[in-house]
């Protein structure tokens, strides 16, 4: 923004920092070290997720310096704030994981209770880990301030016996250590290698599919999110950032004029093209909600549905987001899918230019081997596949990506689990029988409470060489790092009278990824009957506290498992008080 284009007759700050009732607040900032100029800039809120919890978020703060510079130099005054996360890799297999996807909203929550307090006139984001990112994003979009969001960045991958490995390769040593086929010295080997360097979880889990969705979004800059977290040169994009955000602020250009049913749609196909995480079937409605665009689960399913896959990247493929990053990263991925006519172009980004007009400006194209061309896809259909049939009404969710066509069927008896620790005390000790459809319930956003996910077990399965001999079914979340034939999302939830709460040993239980179907062979009058037994909801631990609260607030997975009634029911705009 130039700097003699101020003017804060419509910007928030004027709140705090105009007129002479705002004495006391301007000597707050003068004990700040403000000056006059810098209170009559446009304010800034730069929110970061940085914490020592994980390797995730450590870099955060160092990147944020890079963004206040962008500020300054666009003529804003940046202010930094930080935020809680939860890191999921920490949280994973435990009672902590209960708190990962609330952690989501009390981001969102944290974010906008400070940007209005204090008065800020636009956002840039960092976030590192998983719920940080749509966190971040569903705080931009529900306050409708400009905003640009930027991605802390990938951890590099570690090298043993020659190969890349990660920390999903620790969580399956896991289990190939519990079947006998690895020694504790093997285990400490690798534990002490898969995780080099600050950065997120390298594969395409979710917090990379989701660093992917903020530029396809056209909230993050084009290739912002693709450098690793340690690279300096990450510095460059967080200057740029705060530059572009004070662009923003002059063009009065919003989150929901960049957020709308065009980009989440752009955002759903590079989801489904990079085989990312279907945790991103509940980040998208959720972002969506909070602009009040009607696009649930099944409307992200439709468009994972003829979406290629054309991205070699872990879990399903062999590369990670460095790889990725050196191959051109999402900008060249967008290309692939503009070919195909898959891109909406005419969206607006947090440059100020539509979709089409930044795409005209990439270079690269696609190596053949980390990006396939969208002519020559891995496969046909999108790594991502929404089912839906008597066992769940409301929709279900399954990641196909590397998986054969004919290992996307399976028929099988059911082996009915309340929890995940039963589920995984069980499968630690092979109760279980090859040919089984495996049903781990009282997981969903209420029931948990908390939508745990349930990497653990489903490490522990693919450890023991059983991934792709039995099937897992949950109202419960899956990490971005599972693998095999497992269902999530299944809705409505037991919690809430759904028919995975129904279930018992033995029903026949009927998972089709290419069709789409999610049944049990039971007639609707069986069901009925069952259902009117119900005893209802099973108890939880959680009787107060955050959990409690998160629990009596928390709606469907369909819809993203949102807590409040979004911009629909909203009646004011916060940049517009």
């Amino acid at each position: 923004m130039p700097k003699d284009q101020v003017d804060k007759t419509h910007l928030p700050s004027r709140h705090v920092t105009e007129g002479p009732s705002r004495a006391p607040h301007r000597s707050y900032f003068y004990a700040m070290g403000l000056d006059e100029e810098a209170i009559k800039q446009p304010w800034v809120g730069v929110a970061t997720c940085w914490n020592e919890a994980a390797p995730c978020n450590i870099s955060l703060n160092r990147q944020a310096q890079a963004v206040k510079l962008g500020v300054k130099k666009g003529y804003g005054t940046p202010r930094e704030f930080t935020t809680i996360t939860v890191t999921d890799g920490i949280a994973m297999g435990h009672e902590g994981m209960r708190s990962s996807l609330a952690s989501r909203e009390a981001i969102a929550d944290t974010v906008e209770l400070t940007m209005r307090g204090h008065c800020y006139d636009a956002i840039v984001g960092l976030a590192g880990c998983d719920k940080s990112l749509p966190g971040m994003m569903m705080a931009m979009v529900r306050l409708n301030t400009p905003s640009v969001f930027i991605y802390g960045g990938s951890i590099l991958p570690g090298r043993l016996d020659g190969k890349d490995v990660t920390v999903q390769d620790v969580f399956e040593a896991v289990g190939k250590h519990q079947a006998g086929n690895m020694s504790d010295a093997e285990l400490e080997i690798l534990e002490r290698v898969a995780c080099p360097s600050a950065g997120a979880c390298g594969g395409q889990f979710t917090a990379n599919t989701m660093a992917c969705v903020s530029e396809a979004i056209g909230l993050a800059l084009m290739n912002s999110s693709g450098a690793p977290a340690p690279y300096e040169s990450r510095d460059q994009y967080g200057v740029a950032s705060g530059e572009a955000v004070m662009n923003l602020i002059a063009k009065n250009i919003r989150a929901r004029d960049i957020v709308t049913r065009k980009s989440l749609e752009n955002a759903a196909r590079v989801v489904a093209c990079t085989g990312g995480s279907t945790n991103a079937g509940l980040h998208l409605p959720a972002i969506a909600h909070e602009a009040g665009i009607d696009f649930d689960l099944m409307d992200v399913c439709e468009i994972f549905r003829d979406t290629p896959y054309f991205v070699n990247l872990k879990p399903g493929g062999d590369y990670v987001a460095k790889d990725l990053y050196e191959a051109g990263g999402v900008p060249v991925v967008l290309k692939e899918l503009r070919k195909a006519g898959l891109i909406h172009e005419d969206c607006m980004t947090a440059t100020g230019r539509t979709m089409g007009e930044e795409l005209d400006m990439i270079k690269g194209d696609a190596d053949g081997t980390v990006i396939y061309p969208v002519e020559n896809p891995i496969t046909p259909t999108g790594g991502v596949v929404g089912l839906q049939g008597n066992l769940a009404p409301e929709g279900a969710i399954v990641k196909v990506a590397g998986m054969a066509s004919d290992e996307q069927v399976f028929t099988g008896p059911a082996r009915v689990f309340e929890s995940e620790e039963e589920a995984f005390a069980a499968v630690k000790a092979r109760e279980y029988e090859e040919g089984e459809v495996i049903v781990i319930r009282n997981e969903g956003p209420a029931g948990g409470p908390g939508m745990r996910e349930m990497l653990a077990t489903t490490a522990a399965l693919s450890g023991q060489g059983m991934g792709k001999k039995v099937a897992l079914i949950t109202d419960g979340r899956f990490s971005g790092a599972t693998r095999g034939f497992c269902v999530g999302h299944v809705g409505p939830e037991a919690a809430h009278g759904g028919p995975i709460g129904l279930l018992v040993n033995g029903d026949v239980i009927t998972i089709n990824a290419v069709t789409g179907e999610l049944s049990v062979d039971l007639t609707d009058e069986e069901l009925a009957t069952r259902k009117a037994n119900w005893k209802g909801p099973k108890e939880t631990i959680y009787a107060s506290g955050a959990l409690w609260k998160y629990a009596q607030l928390v709606g469907g997975a369909r819809l993203g498992a949102v807590t409040h009634p979004g911009a629909k029911a909203e009646k004011h705009i916060y940049m517009d008080l």
